[in-house]
């Protein structure tokens, strides 16, 4: 199916973003505040989409919220934080069922644009303050949350290895907030910050569904208050020189994590983005990937082992979970995993195949509406033109040269063990 994406600048502080697609029977508004990852503000951020689908000004508990979602013929709405690149992104979104498609469902779009201008404009508040009880609530919510990535020792292991990586980055900042904050945040600060967030982040509003038939620019563009101050995105990607450290940290564990960071350079604006997709693909993507096949199958030192791109910070994630006493040589073999990428010993149909399930993976992401729209964001953020199906295109074209130069360009940064208390580490 054809999709267009048409932008339109408006001049009261934000963009919108038409996706027409008539493969979805629902359509997907989705907001998304973007401001730059600070240590200040991560914790706060963090912690408002708890906060907001508690309640608004006329469903003011979460039963009744969600009660008046059921009557709009099963409504969704979904409030998170993520982090792309240095970028901290607050996404507000609503999934609702396409009037078109349902008998006697007039004017569901435009209730539905009206409750989520509610849940945005109108949460539950008492005077200048978000409801304390709430607040209270949600901060040990929160700081469950972070418990439990804590013990997450796959996650805590890649937290660690980022803050060292990039300890005088804001990308190591982690983005779901920090316990120790929890206790000075109160129902008035967080909703004066909430506050700036509506007034001064970046916003992007993205329409996606088959809406060409429904009037959506002027229902849409009435749903944002007009009293912003659109701010720009910035591309700020600095080309870090790493010099190669490792770190060795301990916990009570009976598998050792042991993960690799890299600094690729390449973001998604750059001509190399498609063959570092590829590269990724071969060396640590896929199950047929050498990383898999070596330090998994043949060799069993792993039980898992994986890698991953960061788009828009330049990095790649190596992942593996190795037996405490495994790691010297583990290491050693996903070292060598990276020098045949480099020195281009991957045959011509493993390149084939790759580039076939990367292809495959992009065009899954593209049959799921919230994947249709990360896609495009990752454009806007980046200051791109280019789109998902280019960037198909461009992995079509992909050659094994192409793909050998983006393995040397890739830097080795930080090498992090978190290992077993009871396994000395002489050797590491």
């Amino acid at each position: 199916m054809s999709e267009t994406l048409d932008r339109i600048i408006q001049q009261d502080g934000y963009d919108v973003h038409f996706i027409h697609t008539k493969k979805f029977k629902t359509i997907h508004l989705s907001l998304k505040f973007m401001a730059k990852l600070t240590r200040e503000n991560v914790t706060k951020r963090a912690l408002l989409p708890y906060v907001l689908q508690q309640g608004t000004k006329n469903f003011p508990t979460a039963i009744k919220l969600r009660q008046h979602l059921d009557e709009l013929y099963g409504t969704v709405l979904a409030i998170d934080s993520s982090k792309k690149g240095e970028n901290h992104i607050l996404t507000i979104r609503l999934e609702l069922p396409n009037e078109q498609y349902i008998a006697g469902s007039q004017d569901l779009l435009d209730k539905g644009i009206s409750f989520l201008k509610e849940v945005i404009y109108q949460p539950k508040v008492v005077k200048q303050s978000f409801d304390p009880t709430i607040v209270e609530r949600e901060k040990q919510t929160l700081k469950n949350k972070i418990e439990a990535l804590k013990e997450d020792k796959m996650n805590f292991a890649n937290n660690r290895l980022i803050e060292e990586m990039c300890k005088d980055e804001a990308y190591r900042l982690r983005v779901h907030g920090y316990e120790e904050d929890l206790e000075a945040i109160t129902a008035e600060n967080l909703y004066a910050y909430y506050e700036e967030i509506l007034k001064n982040d970046h916003l992007d509003v993205f329409v996606l569904g088959d809406i060409n038939d429904l009037n959506v620019e002027k229902k849409v563009t009435d749903l944002v208050k007009s009293n912003r101050k659109q701010s720009s995105i910035q591309k700020e990607i600095a080309k870090v020189e790493p010099e190669e450290q490792t770190i060795v940290e301990e916990d009570d564990i009976n598998q050792a994590k042991l993960h690799f960071g890299y600094r690729t350079n390449i973001t998604y604006d750059d001509p190399e983005y498609a063959a570092l997709h590829v590269f990724n693909g071969l060396y640590g993507g896929f199950p047929s990937s050498k990383l898999f096949m070596n330090v998994r199958e043949k060799h069993s030192l792993a039980y898992y082992a994986a890698s991953r791109i960061e788009s828009h910070k330049g990095l790649m994630f190596v992942f593996s979970g190795i037996g405490p006493d495994q790691y010297q040589k583990a290491k050693e073999i996903i070292l060598e995993q990276m020098d045949q990428m480099r020195e281009g010993k991957f045959s011509d149909s493993e390149l084939k195949e790759t580039k076939e399930m990367t292809i495959n993976q992009l065009r899954e992401t593209l049959d799921n509406p919230q994947g249709m729209i990360e896609l495009h964001y990752q454009s806007i953020l980046a200051h791109s033109q280019l789109s998902p199906n280019q960037l198909l295109e461009n992995i079509k074209q992909v050659s094994k040269e192409e793909v050998v130069k983006v393995a040397n360009q890739v830097q080795l940064d930080t090498i992090y063990l978190l290992t077993s208390k009871e396994v000395t580490q002489n050797e590491a």
